[in-house]
């Protein structure tokens, strides 16, 4: 009995239990909206880690965004270190006040994202490339904006329920730093990027 509470309780360490809620955020600002945030030109920098918090991947992404009043397009170009690129294009649609959904060629069936305040909640799975072949993951995404416009992105990756990595990302607007005067200004944000 003793062996099996014990694997239990790391098992449950393991896997990481958060009791976080978009709805924690609601009166926080400056409040996010993904189409206005991301309309335009936006600049992210980004590391990978491994569930024992070593650094994997560094990377940056040249994001252009184009909102037409009803669908959010993220055009994402990622450029790592070690010299590889990749793609990735969302079509994220706001449903109502607090619900987004989105797609994207290598996530499986919609993300859905939930927005309260300053923060935004993907969940998603994705079929990850790894090596020759791919692994589906599930991403637990969260994005909070803070003032003079800096959005930090934290997505804890599983496969199987267990935690294999994070990926942190720091997205700025070109023109962030000539906004730094007017931070009481509410500012909006968009969707996942986690790479």
């Amino acid at each position: 009995m003793r062996a099996t509470l014990t694997v239990l309780t790391a098992l449950w360490i393991l896997t990481g239990c958060s009791n976080m809620n978009p709805e924690d955020f609601a009166d926080i600002e400056p409040k996010l909206a993904l189409e206005e945030y991301f309309d335009g030109e936006t600049r992210a920098w980004g590391i990978f880690e491994d569930r024992f918090g070593n650094l994997r991947r560094q990377f940056t992404v040249d994001i252009t965004g184009t909102w037409d009043g009803e669908e959010l397009v993220l055009d994402e170009r990622f450029h790592y270190r070690d010299g590889e690129k990749d793609r990735r294009v969302w079509r994220i649609v706001r449903l109502d006040e607090n619900t987004y959904e989105g797609r994207a060629d290598d996530v499986i069936g919609v993300a859905e994202g939930t927005a309260f305040g300053n923060a935004v909640n993907w969940r998603y799975d994705v079929d990850l490339k790894v090596g020759d072949g791919s692994w589906r993951v599930r991403f637990d995404d969260w994005m909070f904006l803070q003032p003079d416009g800096v959005l930090i992105n934290r997505a804890r990756v599983k496969r199987w329920g267990f935690e294999i990595g994070a990926v942190t990302l720091m997205f700025m607007k070109p023109n962030a730093s000539t906004n730094r005067a007017n931070t009481s200004e509410t500012v909006s944000v968009s969707a996942p990027a986690g790479g």
